[in-house]
């Protein structure tokens, strides 16, 4: 298949994924196209995440070892026969039709997200005498950070799973999630009255600054434990190998350029290493559980009229910290369930929404009583 036929195929089933929300959103009555558009691409990115660890805890990263195609085609039943070959000549690799059809799914999901944002573009920039030039501006964005994406999901492939590629791939996701998020809750085109403003803006960006740096972090640290499936480094829980603090390598478990299972001399990495990977964003989880507990709880305290969503969304933001940490640690002791795998990239990934709902109600005031004595 030439590449110009199969740009066009992938380009066909790209139109045709995203025509079917499309569809839906343009019989849905209540907020306008614009609008609703912007809420389905912060829920398809969410479900692109989650499919997207599927794809990776399946092993199904690989199952098309070429990208964008599989095997030079657009979907695994052109490349039947080349599946199948490379299925028996190696039963236990990377390839089957099962791990085929799971990776193009995760692309088409990937273009179809791609798609929507191209309507969004286009949507914005017919609207902007009415909107202004901002949404027009912060689409092109999102649509240059979509593509940064898609390059990073073909070096995953070509470059063989690289752990720092494979985690970069991971933080661009929740990125873009949470940047369509922030686009969807803004009101383009609307001016909210200063009075309005003051009343409904009671929480600390500095305290979410510092939320969002600490959530980063750890969710880095979670997407390097399972990129180097250092899951089950430390088999037991609270200790790990039966220590309160293990031995560790904290080079050759952090040195990000090497190859999947090697470390940076081209050997395989050593069980050390991983267990300090995963000790390290197993301890670092007490401050992002605290850090996220504290921003809870100071959303949950306020108690003005207009705080009634923000109050909503700290129990919403406390009850999956306290799923995270159940998630957490059922990948330790039930020996890494796919579904609890799953639930905890999708709690990182409402986490991130959570925190970009709450800077909706943000302000930069401090977030503790400050008096400041008069001179006399």
């Amino acid at each position: 298949m030439s590449s110009f036929t199969l740009f066009g195929e992938l380009g066909a089933i790209a139109i045709l994924f995203a025509g079917l929300p499309l569809t839906y959103l343009w019989k849905k009555s209540g907020y306008n196209f614009f609008q609703k558009l912007n809420w389905v691409l912060v829920f398809m990115t969410f479900d692109l995440i989650v499919f997207g660890a599927f794809t990776r805890l399946t092993d199904s990263g690989l199952g098309c070892p070429d990208w964008p195609g599989c095997y030079g085609t657009s979907n695994p039943w052109h490349a039947i026969g080349d599946i199948e070959l490379a299925q028996t000549m190696m039963p236990t690799g990377p390839v089957t039709v099962i791990k085929a059809w799971i990776e193009m799914i995760h692309r088409y999901l990937a273009m179809t997200v791609g798609t929507l944002i191209l309507v969004q573009l286009g949507l914005a920039w017919s609207k902007v005498r009415v909107l202004g030039a901002k949404p027009v501006l912060a689409s092109f964005g999102l649509l240059l950070l979509v593509c940064v994406q898609g390059a990073f999901g073909a070096w995953t492939v070509t470059l063989k799973l690289q752990p720092i590629i494979v985690s970069v791939h991971l933080m661009l996701a929740l990125a873009l999630f949470a940047c369509l998020t922030a686009y969807a809750q803004q009101i383009w085109g609307k001016k909210t009255p200063s009075n309005m403003q003051l009343r409904s803006r009671p929480l600390s960006a500095s305290l979410l600054v510092i939320a969002f740096t600490v959530l980063t972090m750890q969710i880095f640290l979670g997407a390097w434990v399972s990129t180097n499936y250092a899951v089950l480094a430390c088999p037991d829980f609270p200790t790990c190998m039966g220590a309160i603090w293990p031995e560790t390598a904290w080079q050759e478990g952090f040195t990000l350029w090497r190859q999947l299972g090697l470390n940076s001399h081209g050997e395989f990495i050593s069980p050390v290493a991983l267990q300090t990977v995963h000790w390290t964003h197993r301890v670092f989880s007490i401050l992002a559980f605290t850090t996220l507990s504290v921003i809870a709880w100071h959303g949950f305290q306020v108690s003005t009229n207009a705080s009634t969503a923000l109050r909503r969304y700290s129990c919403f933001m406390f009850a999956i910290l306290i799923l995270q940490m159940l998630t957490g640690i059922s990948n330790v002791v039930f020996q890494w369930p796919l579904v609890a795998a799953l639930m905890h990239t999708a709690g990182s990934a409402t986490l991130v929404f959570c925190l970009v709902r709450l800077s909706y109600w943000a302000s930069w005031k401090p977030w503790f009583p400050i008096s400041i004595a008069k001179p006399l």
